[in-house]
Parts: C-alpha cells; sequence; structure tokens
C-alpha cells in the first residue's frame, strides 16, 4: 500500500463519517496560502510573538485574516482536529482583536490533543506561534503539516512493556520556515500561551531524525573506513525501516526520563546544574533503550518483527551517538555532543573499538556487555546520588566522566579548585564551555564531515 493509501485508510479509520482525503496536501491552495502567509506575518512580528508597530497592524490583520480561512478551507481534511482548528481559529482573531501584543494560544493548545490519534499516517494540520527547538528561538505563526508513525509492534510494545501515552512519532509532510533547520520536535512548551498547562504529549519527528542518521552515518562509515554489518548497511538504504527503529528508540528513551533510581530532578539543565549532569541523563535514556533492545533481541518470546527491530536500535543508538551527537552542534556546553565522546571513548578503552591502520573496527559479539557496563556504571551513580549532597552528587558525576574523558588543561574542575563552601552557582560557573574537548580523532572526523552535517538542516524523509 502506498504512503497516500495507508493515510487514507487512517483517516478513515480514526474518525466517523467518510471525509474527503487529499492524495497531497501540499499543493491545496488553502495550505498554500497559509505558508505564504505565515511567512508574511514573520516580517512583521517581534521576538516574542507580537507585532509591535501599529503601522504594521494593518498587514498582519490581513495575515491573520488569509490564516484564518486557510484554517477552515482545510479543517474538513481533518475531522479528527475540528476543535483544535476551531480553537486556533478563536485564538487568532482575540490575537488580531486585542491589537496584536503577546500572542496566547493557550486554548487551541489545550483543546490539540495528538496522542488521543496515534493511528499509522493519520494527518494533523498544526498552527501555532511558538518557537521550533534547535531551530528558530523566535516564537513566530509557524504551520506545519504531520504524519503519525505508529508501526503495529511499536503500538504493541507500548501497549505492553513500555507504556508511554504521552509520546507520539511524527513525520514531515511540509512546514514554514521555523522548521526548516534542525528541529526534530513538536513540544507544547514551546507555543506561545498565558499560562503553562499539564503537558499531554511530545512528538518527534522520526523521518528526519532517520534521514539525518543515514546521511551522516554513511558518510563517517566511508570516511572511517569502518565494514557495515549486513543489518546496519539496510538502516543506511531504507528510509521506512529506519524511521520504525527510531521510533521504537524514542519510545524507550522517552519513557525512561521519569523511572529508575534517580536524583530529585533528572532534568538537572532546569536547576542550572553543571551540562555534563544532562549529558548524563540523555545518555542514560538512550543506553537504556539499548539495554531493552538486547534484552528483546535475546529473548525467546520475541517475535521476529520486534526481535528485528531491537537488533537495529542497538546499531542506530551506537552509530548515531558516534558518528553524529559527538561533533554536531557547537562546543559551548553541548551535552549530546559529550554523551557521544564519552560512549566513544569507553567503547575504545574497553578494546571493542579500535582504530588502528587510519581504520575504524568494532568487535559487534563483545560490543552489548561493554555498552551495558557503561549504562550500569550511569545507574550506580545515579542510586548513590539519594544518598549525597548535591554538590557530592556533582563532583561524582564529573569524576564519571573524567575517569573516561580528558578534562580541559585549564579546568578548574578537574584539579578541584572550587569554592566548596559557596553556593552551587559558582561551580557551575567554573564549568567551562568545551569542559571535555573534542579527542585528536573527532577533531580529524570533524573537518572531514562538517559540511555533510550541516547538509542535514531541514532534511525530511522526503528529500532524504
Amino acid at each position: 500500500m502506498s504512503r497516500t493509501a495507508a493515510s487514507a485508510v487512517a483517516l478513515s479509520s480514526a474518525v466517523d463519517g467518510e471525509p474527503e482525503v487529499l492524495e497531497d496536501v501540499t499543493i491545496h491552495p488553502a495550505w498554500l496560502d497559509l505558508k505564504g502567509a505565515a511567512g508574511n506575518l514573520r516580517e512583521v512580528q517581534a521576538h516574542d510573538g507580537s507585532v509591535p508597530d501599529a503601522a504594521d497592524h494593518r498587514n498582519a490583520n490581513d495575515q491573520v485574516a488569509s490564516i484564518i480561512v486557510s484554517i477552515r478551507a482545510l479543517a474538513p481534511h481533518f475531522p479528527h482536529d475540528a476543535d483544535y482548528l476551531n480553537a486556533a481559529v478563536a485564538d487568532f482573531e482575540r490575537w488580531a482583536g486585542g491589537g496584536f501584543g503577546l500572542p496566547d494560544f493557550y486554548d487551541s493548545l489545550l483543546a490539540f490533543q495528538p496522542q488521543h490519534h496515534r493511528v499509522n499516517g493519520l494527518q494533523h494540520l498544526v498552527v501555532f506561534p511558538m518557537y521550533t527547538q534547535n531551530g528558530s528561538t523566535d516564537r513566530f505563526v509557524e504551520a506545519v503539516l504531520i504524519e503519525v508513525v505508529w508501526p503495529e509492534f511499536v503500538a504493541a510494545l507500548e501497549a505492553d512493556l513500555y507504556s508511554n501515552p504521552l509520546f507520539v512519532p511524527i513525520r514531515f509532510i511540509d512546514f514554514t520556515a521555523g522548521y526548516d533547520t534542525n528541529s526534530a520536535v513538536l513540544f507544547p512548551e514551546t507555543v506561545a500561551m498565558r499560562e503553562i498547562p499539564t503537558f499531554t504529549w511530545g512528538a518527534i519527528f522520526a523521518d528526519r531524525e532517520a534521514a539525518r542518521f543515514r546521511r551522516v552515518v554513511r558518510a563517517a562509515a566511508d570516511i572511517t573506513k569502518l565494514p557495515m554489518p549486513n543489518a546496519a548497511a539496510r538502516l543506511l538504504d531504507d528510509q521506512w525501516l529506519t524511521e520504525e527503529t527510531f521510533v521504537m528508540w524514542d519510545l524507550i528513551h522517552d519513557r525512561t526520563h521519569m523511572r529508575g533510581d534517580l536524583p530529585f530532578d533528572p532534568f538537572m539543565i532546569k536547576q542550572r546544574m553543571p551540562y555534563f549532569l544532562y549529558s548524563l541523563e540523555e545518555l542514560r535514556c538512550d543506553l537504556t533503550a539499548y539495554r531493552e533492545s538486547v534484552r528483546l533481541e535475546r529473548a525467546e518470546d520475541t517475535d521476529d518483527t520486534t526481535r528485528d527491530h531491537a537488533k537495529l536500535v542497538q546499531y542506530a543508538v551506537i552509530f548515531d551517538r558516534v558518528f553524529r551527537f559527538a561533533i554536531t552542534g557547537s562546543r559551548v556546553r553541548n551535552y549530546d555532543g559529550l554523551g557521544g565522546q564519552l560512549l566513544f571513548a569507553w567503547l575504545h578503552q574497553h578494546h571493542v573499538l579500535h582504530w588502528t591502520d587510519t581504520q575504524l573496527a568494532i568487535d559487534w559479539p563483545e560490543l552489548p556487555d561493554v555498552v551495558l557496563a557503561l549504562s550500569d556504571t550511569i545507574n550506580d551513580l545515579y542510586w548513590q546520588s539519594i544518598d549525597r549532597p548535591k554538590v557530592a552528587h556533582w563532583l561524582a558525576a564529573y569524576d564519571l566522566v573524567a575517569t573516561t574523558l580528558t578534562p580541559n588543561p585549564a579546568s578548574r574542575w578537574a584539579v578541584r579548585d572550587l569554592p566548596l563552601d559557596g553556593p552551587p552557582k559558582g561551580l557551575t560557573d567554573l564549568v567551562m564551555d568545551d569542559e571535555f574537548p573534542l579527542s585528536m580523532f573527532y577533531e580529524a572526523l570533524s573537518k572531514k564531515m562538517t559540511s555533510v552535517i550541516e547538509s542535514t538542516s531541514g532534511i525530511t524523509g522526503r528529500s532524504a
């Protein structure tokens, strides 16, 4: 069945009645008008989403009127989102009627509940003033057409072992400028609103994750002359297979954040803790996904489809962390980069990853137990944290990383030249922007990979 046909079946089965289903919403005149109006509106919006100059209000009114007409024209094709789209129209009307101050889309955000419609291929129209994480920091009006990715084997995993009712994996159909970036998430907390509600969903673009993985890993494997196992090579050749693999990875990763023996708040960046603690939290969740995939692969009662994807998740975690995370982004408190560096060095120092004669090699049979040993080490740090004062936990976490990675020679943390009798903020301030610099291996790899990584900005499954 084609993607278009699958979407049609999903839409008809998810709602009552027989809605008209467009073969390609991206060419609908109302969608093109909506994109154009959002693009014009961003020219007069301020960083916070308002339109501060009264001279621009007539133009803003015209653009909002066009957006409202477009939403109404497209709404019949998204009957499962009727309440949300009606609320979005009301929020746009109130914003314009109030003189284009700070936009408040609280009501429409509450009405948008995609977690209730996790049907493979189901499409949504989403329009909010919002910033796009790892994309635009401006709360401009953005519009995005999305499609749910919900394979049967993932639905079965979520219904049984890995309950995660808030998780919504999606793929791009089309989008405005804020998503022509590195952003791969659609999170409610990015929306402009008057108060913070209890968030009930979080969406991740599996197609963008998969597409950039395939491009980056293919290039890195060529540069490092790494022999690719046949199963891993399938990921590089098959976008849909890779999307499904990332959905399984994200499902387990996402639910891990609030499970296990945890410090009081595992989302440590919110408390302005040192960035290496957030590195460990993200790596802990990825390694938990790896651990569960190993368990599912080895279990006798795992069905063939799940076992196949469980093996692919293991390759995805290793390759994405080692080849992309470590050298993506700036060196300013790059917590994901640090996690990739830590994993690479751990594998090398435990003799399952080798760089010999300018060629990378991995001992695949021995790899899982070494990866799980790193997972155990981080889990043990967390388990001990409940009995430690905050600063002692921070120091222990630093030592865990510094045991494997070499700190910056100028680091005051490395030699414990720290104001331990002052507030914790003083310790955070002394963490260097690049506390654990890239190794010589990564410095060389980064020079060859920079253009490849930069080329993935805005990539989707359709453009890969």
